[in-house]
């Protein structure tokens, strides 16, 4: 019996690792006969898990999805990062994840072995986070919109924009993307015949979806770039284009993730697209990448830079002269 169990969850353990399975792999792979897999398949399906089969030369077996979740059986490397995922999920942006997360942690960490154990509290008491705290989302909405994205379907949702006035919109759904600090969706509007970029809190989405349609070529620079750089149009009171006298895969090392895009300009300047709803912040911000630079716009920018300029020298003379 026990030789059957061990066997049993080998078979599982299998089953999870890709999509088919020959019946006669299978076999190999446990050291028994087609038909002794037969019959555990059988034994599992007993057990409430559903587990699919064709028949023929080709026949095989698969793991389809049935009423209960079957048993996650985890590499030491996967069970590490999914106690490390689950303890991000639970202090991340995602409305209502937080207890679903730690519950699932619990349960998984009173299944680790010490050694892994040992490996998750040491990269935990080791790891600070910088993320920028912001409006988190009911996770029942990133899932309508993904799977609207994933099935290539129209998707209708009542949306708050920036000034607070709603709206009704129909889109084509194609990516969403976490900034570390919102979610948004990247949509071509059909009634506007352009790229949009969706804050994911303000979407409340409507059902059923509208009809099948085809994915279109993503923007340039793809959906990251195209939602970071709508998000800084609209976000930012002061918007500045500076050129930095460094090349642009270095200053991508440097820049924190949604400061704005870079495009080089050749191999030892790049143009730097940011912006700030503070000129004296903005200033700091671009002072401390520690580069030389020139402000294209815009021109308040220039002027606040002088400013500081004027108030630096002053402050750099020695005591007492003039």
């Amino acid at each position: 019996m026990l030789e059957t169990s061990v066997r049993l969850l080998k078979l599982m353990a299998l089953l999870q690792t890709r999509r088919d399975w020959p019946g006669a792999e299978l076999a190999d792979r446990l050291g028994v006969t087609t038909r002794t897999v037969r019959n555990d398949v059988e034994r599992l399906r007993i057990l409430g898990y559903r587990v699919d089969s064709t028949t023929g030369s080709a026949g095989g077996y698969r793991l389809g999805s049935g009423a209960a979740m079957p048993p996650l059986l985890l590499d030491d490397e996967e069970a590490v990062a999914m106690a490390l995922g689950l303890r991000a999920a639970a202090s991340g942006s995602v409305t209502g994840i937080e207890d679903a997360s730690l519950r699932a942690l619990a349960k998984l960490e009173r299944t680790l072995p010490s050694r892994l154990r040992h490996r998750v509290d040491a990269l935990r008491s080791a790891t600070v986070s910088a993320a920028a705290s912001g409006p988190t989302v009911d996770a029942s909405v990133l899932t309508a919109i993904a799977s609207a994205s994933h099935q290539h379907e129209l998707l209708r949702f009542d949306y708050v924009g920036r000034d607070g006035q709603p709206s009704l919109r129909q889109v084509e759904p194609h990516q969403l993307v976490y900034t570390g600090r919102r979610w948004y969706l990247l949509a071509w509007d059909r009634e506007r015949a352009d790229w949009r970029t969706f804050r994911a809190d303000r979407i409340t989405p409507r059902t059923p979806n509208g009809p099948r349609f085809t994915p279109r070529e993503l923007p340039p620079g793809g959906a990251i770039e195209h939602v970071l750089r709508g998000v800084g149009s609209l976000q930012w009171k002061f918007r500045a284009r500076i050129v930095l006298r460094a090349p642009a895969a270095a200053m991508v090392e440097r820049l924190p993730v949604g400061a704005g895009s870079l495009t080089a300009i050749d191999d030892d300047t790049c143009l730097f697209e940011t912006g700030s709803d503070s000129l004296h912040d903005l200033a700091g911000f671009v002072g401390s990448l520690d580069v030389s630079f020139t402000v294209l716009d815009p021109p308040e920018l220039r002027a606040h830079l002088l400013h500081l300029a004027d108030r630096y020298r002053a402050a750099a003379k020695a005591p007492g002269k003039g």
